[in-house]
């Protein structure tokens, strides 16, 4: 079984407004493919209004983007590491084997994690939580998203996605065999399984990460929903990666 106790804290602070807060090291990972979009925002929202005791690195796992993902993520001030395998959960364990943070936080290229991510990071972990994510709010203004983005403030495993981001000590991340690099689709989800069951503590955090509509602008949101919820449950029914991935695929543009 996964222990769930906390790393010991090197540096507590307090103040009048803020409960103690362990500060540790930070390290933030983000796998990417053509991201050169999106990467240089990301990087700029990471950075802002970091407490000054915080120890803070990011590490860009790059799968050889045919466009300016690297320069713009190392200009950004992000270390940038080459992939030596292509695939999300390959380029997530790469980044968090060559991090140096106590904990580990997953990030997608194309999403935005909410100011003070930082303090509520560690104000869970100090609080005997050892994995989490935010809720995800949709950039659109589109009622039935923000229907989508309402449910994920709760546990369930149906609505939880790595968009939603995940952090988690990295002590208990090694225990657990990090991500599995045989899955090319819902390998967040199968992790969260694992966890679960390794008796991992887990909480949603109640601030949100803003992540792009741009699959449900390039397909209906019936067709979207269609696939999510076709692909989870053939998931929980054990189906093989190559028909979820084909069946995703075959579904939206």
């Amino acid at each position: 079984m996964v222990s769930s106790q906390n790393i010991a804290c090197p540096n507590i602070i307090s103040s009048s407004e803020k409960p103690y807060i362990c500060r540790m090291k930070l390290s933030v990972i983000i796998p990417t493919l053509n991201e050169a979009e999106n990467i240089g925002r990301l990087i700029s929202r990471l950075q802002l209004e970091v407490p000054a005791d915080t120890s803070l690195e990011i590490l860009v796992v790059d799968a050889d983007s045919e466009d300016d993902t690297a320069d713009i993520a190392r200009k950004a001030g992000a270390r940038v590491i080459r992939a030596t395998k292509k695939g999300r959960a390959c380029q997530m364990n790469q980044g968090a084997r060559e991090a140096d943070g106590d904990i580990l936080y997953f990030v997608h290229g194309d999403t935005l994690p909410p100011i003070g991510y930082v303090d509520e990071i560690f104000t869970a972990i100090n609080n005997d939580i050892n994995m989490g994510c935010f809720r995800f709010r949709f950039d659109s203004d589109r009622r039935l998203l923000k229907f989508n983005s309402y449910m994920t403030r709760f546990k369930f495993l149906w609505v939880r996605g790595g968009d939603q981001s995940l952090f988690i000590n990295k002590t208990d991340f090694q225990a657990l065999g990090e991500f599995r690099e045989d899955y090319i689709i819902m390998e967040d989800f199968e992790f969260l399984v694992r966890a679960k069951r390794a008796g991992v503590s887990f909480k949603v955090l109640q601030k949100d990460i803003l992540v792009s509509a741009r699959k449900y602008s390039d397909n209906s949101y019936l067709r979207v929903q269609l696939a999510n919820a076709l692909v989870f449950t053939m998931f929980r029914l054990g189906f093989g990666q190559k028909t979820l991935a084909n069946t995703y695929k075959s579904l939206l543009n």
